[in-house]
């Protein structure tokens, strides 16, 4: 039973301070509106884009034969993003990958918010710039406004402590906005800071 707590408090994550604005947040209001308005041409602010949610997906395949790995999982996701990560499970049988129907296989969160824009700002001021050789990411969008950033190692982010992880995992990094244009969601992502390649100075 004490066992059981003690896990479950771990995966405990603070509140936000009342008031806390994070300063994407503010730059958003007081900078990228106007910006985008006269750039893409809008008659009003109503329609300049907004990041709308990020959600982040992390598969954990091995966790069919170690469940341990999904459990640290959510113990590491919560810490990056600051949110209680959920599982997400098979929505099927798979008999050559040992997989049955409701297993969980990974660890997903949803932000919004305040938490959102303290993810991205912390997205990228830390943890991007500590990829090695970084040099900067794609700029291809869905086709729908969104965009996936594909995260090679959840070591990027300074909360992991690299001494204590069990193994290297990757995850996905979705940005949902509320335009189907590709167009003004990059114009709305290059604003917040996005390091895209290619961009012209």
């Amino acid at each position: 039973m004490a066992a059981k707590q003690a896990k479950q408090a771990a995966t405990v994550v603070p509140a936000v301070p009342v008031g806390y604005v994070p300063s994407l947040q503010k730059k958003y209001k007081e900078e990228i509106v106007p910006k985008l308005k006269k750039e893409l041409g809008y008659d009003t602010v109503m329609r300049v884009p907004k990041l709308e949610k990020i959600t982040i997906n992390q598969g954990v395949g091995q966790a069919t034969a170690d469940k341990k790995l999904i459990e640290v999982a959510q113990q590491e996701l919560t810490a990056i993003t600051g949110q209680k990560a959920v599982m997400t499970y098979s929505k099927k049988d798979i008999s050559n990958f040992k997989l049955r129907k409701g297993m969980p296989i990974g660890v997903k969160v949803t932000l919004r918010g305040t938490r959102m824009y303290e993810f991205l700002e912390r997205l990228i001021c830390i943890a991007l710039p500590r990829i090695r050789d970084f040099k900067g990411i794609n700029e291809k969008l869905d086709g729908r406004g969104n965009y996936t950033l594909g995260v090679k190692e959840q070591i990027i982010f300074p909360e992991i402590d690299i001494d204590k992880i069990t193994k290297v995992m990757g995850m996905e990094i979705t940005f949902v906005t509320n335009t189907d244009s590709d167009e003004a969601a990059f114009a709305l992502l290059r604003e917040f800071g996005l390091p895209f390649k290619n961009i012209k100075k």
